[in-house]
């Protein structure tokens, strides 16, 4: 498995990866176009791809202008293998690095992926107004 940041030439394979999900399905994949994806990577973040050879297993991607992770998604037949967290790692330590204090999300309640982002120390804010779990992390202050 290889770690790497996320390029416009890997859209297609990340899309792939978000349709695929089992949780936290889009109810029609088509809300989400190639432009946003660019958009998010050139424009208001970044994110990363982990692949193995040249299969993308999964991939996570940071808003930087308002601290959201948009997006963090693993293909089922990868998953329990650590993609997840090492996509959440790489992302949450580069955009405290670039000088963000609190980051947030919103995810589906009740589902594997808040369960990991309680045991990566997010915490459970008021819900999103759409019946979202919303949640926070700040950065630890040495």
């Amino acid at each position: 498995m290889h770690l790497r940041r996320a390029e416009i030439a890997d859209i297609a394979a990340m899309h792939l990866v978000r349709v695929s999900v089992v949780e936290n399905a889009l109810s029609d994949p088509s809300l989400i176009s190639h432009q946003d994806y660019e958009r998010h990577l050139t424009e208001l973040g970044l994110g990363w791809v982990v692949e193995e050879g040249t299969e993308i297993l999964g991939f996570s991607i940071g808003r930087l202008t308002d601290s959201n992770i948009w997006a963090l998604f693993v293909l089922p037949s990868a998953e329990k293998r650590g993609i997840g967290k090492l996509l959440h790692d790489a992302m949450v330590e580069h955009m405290f690095t670039a000088g963000l204090i609190e980051l947030w999300l919103s995810t589906t309640p009740n589902t594997r992926a808040e369960g990991f982002y309680v045991r990566q120390g997010w915490e459970h804010k008021p819900p999103h107004p759409e019946g979202e779990v919303r949640m926070v992390l700040q950065q630890l202050q040495v």
